[in-house]
C-alpha cells in the first residue's frame, strides 16, 4: 500500500506538515505483529531465534531472545564520519515508517508510533555518514536510528545534540521496548539510502526548473529565434522529456519582448546580405535546451517512480505475511534499485551542470556572443575584471561533478564472511549524488548572477518574460550590478539559498 507519497513527504520535510498515521495502517501493523507472536513458537526463524548474517547457523536460546534484538542495535552502531544531515535523517525515518506500515515486518505498533513522534517533534537521531554497503540495507546507519529509539545514542533536538534518553524523558516518550524482532527490523532495510535519495530528488527537480528558466533567459539575452522550442519541432521527435521541456519553455517565454520570430525576420521580405549580422541559429547550449534537458526530465520521472515504490515497500528480512500465514526469507533489503537510480540521477545532474557552465561561457566570451563585454565587465577593461574569476569556480565545480558521476553501482566488494558477496553500495551512491546536487546548485548560482549581469549590460530587464524578470529582480535584491571589483562570495551563498527555496 502507498501510505506516503513523495509529495506528502516534501510537505512533511520542508513545510512542517505533521505525519498522520491512518488507523487502518496501524491495524495492519498490529495484525502482522500478532501473527508473528503466535507463529514463531517452536519454529526456526532467522533473526528471532538465530544469530544474524553468517551467525545464522547458531541457534539462540529462548532465554536470550530479547537480548539478541538489543545486541544487533548496539553492536552495529559503528558508523563513522559527520552526521548524515538533519533533513536526510528525518527523511530516512519517514521511509522507515513507510516500510513498517506495509504490515510485513512483525513489529509492535509502538515502534511506528515512536518513529512518528520523532518525525513530528523534530527529534533527529545521530546517523553517521559512513557505514552502509547497501546489502542488508543500511545496517550500521539504521542501527544508529534504532539506538535513539531505545533511549541510547544521541539526537538533535531544538538546535543541539543531546543524549537520546534525556530528550525522550523531556518529551514524555518511552524508549522502544523489544517484543519479538524490533531490533532486526529496525536495522534491516533501505531507508537511509532512500531518505538521502528523497532529498536528492526534491533538489534535483528544483535544479531542473532553474535550468529550464535559465534556458529561456539565455535565449532572451541572445535574442534567439523562438522556433527551437516550437511544438511541431518536438512533435517530430516525441520523447516525453523533450516535449515537456519545450512546452515549459514556451509557457515561460510567453510575454517576452526579446525573442524573435523567424517567419517575420527571415521568411518575409528580401534578404541580400552576404553575411548575416544576427546569428541564424543559436549555439547548441542555447538552441538544444529541450533536447539536453529532456532526458534529464525523463530520468527524474523514472527516479521518482522507483523511490516512491521503495519507501512504500517492505524492505526488511524476513517478510512476515499474515495473509499467507508464512514467514519468507529473501533479500528485499538489497539496495540495487536506489543505487542504480542515484547513479543515473547524478549523471543527469552533471549534464545540467555542464549545460549551465557552457551557457555561462557563452555569456562571458565576447567573441562568441558578439553583444556583451568580456566577462560581463561593466568597469574599466584591464583595470576591472567583472565576473572573470567566477568562471574558474564554475568550471572546477563542474569538473568535480564529472568525476563524481562515474558509476558507483558497479563497485561491489564482498564482505561479512562473504555472506554479503554482492552488495549495492546504494547509500554511497546516494551520498555521491548529493554532492553532485550541491555542486550543480553552486554552478547554477554563478549562472543566475551572470544572467542578471548580462541583462544589465544590455539594458533589457523590462523586455524579459515575467519569470525571467522575477528571477532578475530576486537576484538583484541580493547581488547588485557588478561595477567595481569587490568580494561577493557571501552574496554567492545568499543567492544559492534563494535558488533552493524560491519558485520563479
Amino acid at each position: 500500500m502507498k501510505y506516503i507519497t513523495l509529495d506528502e513527504a516534501r510537505e512533511i520535510l520542508f513545510l512542517g506538515k505533521k505525519l498522520e498515521l491512518k488507523p487502518e495502517a496501524l491495524a495492519c501493523v498490529r495484525r502482522s505483529f500478532e501473527f508473528l507472536d503466535a507463529f514463531h513458537k517452536d519454529k526456526i526463524i532467522y533473526g528471532i531465534n538465530t544469530g544474524f548474517g553468517p551467525m545464522a547457523q547458531w541457534r539462540v536460546d529462548d532465554a536470550h531472545l530479547k537480548e539478541l534484538q538489543y545486541n544487533i542495535i548496539r553492536s552495529h552502531s559503528t558508523g563513522t564520519g559527520k552526521a548524515l544531515g538533519l533533513l536526510s535523517a528525518k527523511a530516512a525515518m519517514l521511509a522507515r515508517v513507510g516500510t513498517f506500515l506495509q504490515g510485513k515486518s512483525g513489529i509492535h505498533p509502538d515502534e511506528v508510533m515512536l518513529l512518528t513522534e520523532f518525525i513530528n517533534r523534530d527529534i533527529i537521531p545521530f546517523i553517521p555518514r559512513h557505514g552502509s554497503v547497501g546489502a542488508s540495507g543500511d545496517l550500521v546507519q539504521l542501527a544508529h536510528m534504532a539506538l535513539a529509539l531505545i533511549g541510547e545514542g544521541e539526537v538533535h533536538y531544538k538546535g543541539e545534540w543531546r543524549p537520546a534518553g534525556e530528550v525522550l524523558r523531556e518529551c514524555g516518550l518511552k524508549p522502544l521496548e523489544i517484543h519479538i524482532r524490533e531490533g532486526l527490523s529496525s536495522t534491516n532495510g533501505t531507508s537511509v539510502m532512500s531518505g538521502v535519495a528523497m532529498i536528492n530528488q526534491f533538489q534535483a527537480e528544483k535544479l531542473l526548473d532553474l535550468a529550464v528558466l535559465a534556458g529561456v533567459w539565455m535565449n532572451e539575452i541572445a535574442g534567439s529565434y523562438d522556433d527551437f522550442m516550437a511544438e511541431p519541432l518536438s512533435a517530430c521527435r516525441p520523447h516525453p522529456g523533450q516535449v515537456e521541456i519545450a512546452r515549459r519553455m514556451r509557457s515561460i517565454a510567453a510575454g517576452s519582448a526579446c525573442l524573435m520570430k523567424r517567419e517575420l525576420e527571415l521568411y518575409t521580405g528580401e534578404h541580400r546580405e552576404a553575411v548575416f549580422e544576427h546569428k541564424v541559429q543559436a549555439y547548441y547550449s542555447l538552441r538544444c535546451t529541450p533536447q539536453i534537458l529532456g532526458p534529464v526530465y525523463d530520468t527524474l520521472c523514472g527516479a521518482r517512480n522507483v523511490l516512491e515504490t521503495e519507501i512504500n515497500s517492505a524492505c526488511d528480512n524476513p517478510i512476515v505475511d499474515p495473509d499467507t500465514q508464512n514467514v519468507y526469507h529473501g533479500g528485499n533489503f538489497h539496495g540495487d534499485y536506489i543505487s542504480l537510480e542515484q547513479d543515473k540521477l547524478k549523471i543527469a545532474l552533471t549534464r545540467v551542470a555542464m549545460l549551465t557552465e557552457r551557457q555561462l561561457n557563452y555569456l562571458f566570451h565576447d567573441r562568441i556572443n558578439g553583444i556583451l563585454p568580456p566577462f560581463l565587465n561593466l568597469g574599466k577593461l584591464g583595470l576591472n575584471y567583472g565576473m572573470q574569476a567566477c568562471q574558474f569556480t564554475a568550471t572546477s565545480t563542474t569538473a568535480e561533478c564529472q568525476t563524481l558521476s562515474m558509476p558507483n553501482y558497479v563497485h561491489s566488494i564482498p564482505n561479512n564472511n562473504d555472506n554479503q558477496d554482492i552488495v549495492s553500495m546504494g547509500t554511497n551512491s546516494a551520498l555521491l549524488c548529493r554532492q553532485v546536487v550541491e555542486n550543480a546548485f553552486q554552478v547554477m548560482t554563478i549562472h543566475y548572477i551572470a544572467l542578471a549581469q548580462a541583462t544589465d549590460c544590455l539594458g533589457i530587464a523590462d523586455k524579459l518574460c515575467p519569470a525571467s524578470r522575477k528571477a532578475y529582480e530576486a537576484v538583484r535584491g541580493i547581488q547588485p550590478v557588478i561595477l567595481e571589483d569587490t568580494p561577493f562570495y557571501k552574496e554567492l551563498t545568499a543567492v544559492e539559498n534563494l535558488l533552493k527555496r524560491t519558485a520563479f
